[in-house]
């Protein structure tokens, strides 16, 4: 099982404690690219894909652990996209 696969089936699981980090690897082996808007980027982000829907989220703080909604919105978002 690769590590993508993996991180999939990890956030699956609706986990309490997945990470931005987390989530950036396994948007970046689904082909997604990460943007930052405006001059600072502040803490949003946008996830773009060349053939998908982008996606976007607010980057957590002060911790780095993704909200619960936020992981559950991203599960759904996978589903609608026929990734999971």
């Amino acid at each position: 099982m690769s590590k993508a696969d993996k991180l999939l089936k990890r956030i699956q699981g609706n986990p309490s404690d997945f990470t931005w980090d987390e989530l950036i690897r396994l948007l970046g082996h689904l082909g997604y690219t990460m943007e930052r808007g405006g001059h600072s980027g502040g803490s949003r982000a946008r996830f773009t894909h060349a053939e998908r829907s982008p996606i976007l989220l607010h980057k957590p703080h002060p911790s780095l652990v993704l909200k619960r909604y936020q992981i559950r919105q991203l599960i759904e978002f996978l589903k609608e996209q026929g990734i999971i």
